[in-house]
């Protein structure tokens, strides 16, 4: 999508990337939610944990899927909608811990990182 936002902006078109929290909608229902049967040995137990607390979570998530609703047709209504909109407060926690996961990255290979620069440029 961050591709394709430069393709289009010059035909006027706009792109957001939504970036959803947990939203309290039928995702997580039974009905709603089908699991591979295939399954790597190695996983089972991985796989088993994960597919608890998934079942778990239905009907505990805290984002209003109405509000969301309301929300996007804000954005699409903007004159200059975000480039990404981080929607959820839980969403907003995961992305400031990536962010700052990557900060850490930055920071640890900085060095590394800018010696790259062929040596006439540099």
């Amino acid at each position: 999508m961050e591709s394709l936002q430069a393709e289009v902006a010059p035909f006027g078109i706009a792109t957001t990337i939504v970036n959803p929290g947990f939203f309290r909608t039928e995702l997580l229902t039974q009905e709603s939610t089908t699991y591979a049967t295939a399954s790597i040995h190695d996983y089972a137990e991985r796989t088993a944990a994960q597919q608890e607390w998934w079942t778990a979570q239905n009907g505990k998530q805290s984002g209003d899927p109405a509000k969301l609703a309301q929300a996007l047709i804000k954005i699409v209504n903007d004159d200059n909608p975000p480039r990404r909109f981080i929607a959820g407060a839980d969403s907003i926690a995961t992305a400031e811990n990536k962010i700052a996961e990557l900060q850490a990255e930055i920071e640890a290979y900085r060095g590394l990182s800018t010696s790259l620069t062929l040596d006439h440029l540099a």
